[in-house]
């Protein structure tokens, strides 16, 4: 059996993807899985980590705030596309998995040209650019919310939930053991602020920018600040990274532990980055990206403030109050137990592998 899978340019694509790839080599062990990326993204660095071989496109993202930046963007949708006819004509899918991102267009658009049954992997309540492309292509859609029925067509629709990373969803960390494993005191309240793999701009300021409310509360509480990749070298020498109770780091290699350890987390409000915290399940307020699709991110947390399972703050107030809110809520433990309570009920246990068994019935 023959399974190509593509997705990718954030964490946000690759993780479902992987997980998806786990649930089909434990009951196929005998699979043969082949992922597509786009050339220079994370996804060319972190499939081969986990054991998976990876081929790469020239595919870009169309760019919404620079309209000039774009002007190769029709070379490189045909170059993509040539690149990924010479992928599936070599591969020889028997079933082709898209978990969103721009390299998933032209794969999943070649596979089914070659008469592959498609399977699409959509995490958010607001399908992305590419998923709705495909969607008329697709043998079965597998969503993560209700009523996407709005989106897709309805036959298609397969509710599973969102993928999630075993090492998150099997999490056996007590809070004390993951914060030791984080460099962080054992028993400290402890906030957690997660911009996602690549950082977040209004996050880092947020951040930041609380230098004299951290030092007051220094003994108080503690932070694991997840700066981004992009971001590092701009504030891995700021005040507050030199805080004692702030642990400042690129990236969060151990997120099953960084969940674990918060008794209130800070982050955007990606569909996957939701799902770990439901499986977690961990207190959260939310801070929207407007940077995105449709707002998507923004209906994502929305759908979890009207179940009272999270708090959420929007982009632009979020530098400024985002940190005092965190503290102020640290305060409110019933509060909090509550938003861990109801947010675990958007996690839906086994999605990868209910993903992985509807795209092994369309192989054969």
């Amino acid at each position: 059996m023959r399974i190509l899978i593509s997705g990718g340019g954030t964490g946000g694509h690759i993780f479902p993807a992987l997980a998806i790839a786990e649930a089909i080599r434990r009951l196929q062990p005998s699979a043969e899985l082949l992922f597509v990326g786009a050339r220079g993204k994370m996804e060319m660095q972190i499939v081969p980590k986990h054991g998976y071989p990876i081929r790469g496109l020239w595919i870009r993202g169309w760019n919404r705030r620079s309209i000039r930046s774009n002007v190769l963007f029709p070379l490189r949708l045909a170059t993509s596309l040539y690149q990924a006819w010479k992928i599936v004509r070599g591969f020889r899918p028997h079933v082709a998995i898209g978990t969103g991102g721009y390299a998933a267009g032209p794969a999943l658009e070649i596979a089914y040209r070659y008469k592959v049954p498609i399977v699409l992997q959509e995490q958010n309540s607001y399908p992305g650019w590419t998923n709705r492309l495909l969607a008329k292509k697709a043998a079965a859609i597998c969503v993560a919310y209700p009523e996407m029925e709005r989106y897709f067509p309805e036959d298609k629709i397969h509710l599973t939930g969102n993928p999630v990373r075993k090492e998150i969803a099997h999490n056996r960390y007590t809070p004390e053991e993951a914060r030791k494993r984080l460099g962080l005191h054992p028993r400290r309240p402890t906030l957690v602020v997660i911009g996602g793999s690549l950082g977040a701009k209004t996050l880092n300021e947020a951040v930041a920018g609380s230098y004299e409310l951290l030092k007051r509360h220094v003994d108080d509480v503690q932070i694991l600040w997840q700066v981004g990749k992009g971001y590092w070298e701009a504030y891995k020498d700021s005040d507050v990274a030199t805080l004692p109770s702030v642990v400042a780091v690129p990236f969060v290699d151990d997120m099953a532990a960084a969940y674990r350890a918060a008794s209130i987390i800070i982050s955007r409000a990606g569909a996957i980055a939701i799902s770990e915290i439901a499986a977690t399940p961990s207190a959260a307020i939310f801070v929207p990206s407007p940077n995105v699709a449709e707002n998507h991110q923004y209906k994502n947390a929305e759908a979890l403030v009207r179940h009272d399972a999270a708090a959420m703050i929007d982009d632009q107030s979020a530098v400024k109050n985002a940190l005092p809110m965190a503290l102020q809520y640290l305060r409110c433990e019933d509060l909090l137990a509550t938003w861990r309570k109801n947010i675990a009920k958007f996690y839906r246990p086994n999605a990868a592998q209910r993903i992985a068994e509807i795209a092994i019935l369309l192989s054969q």
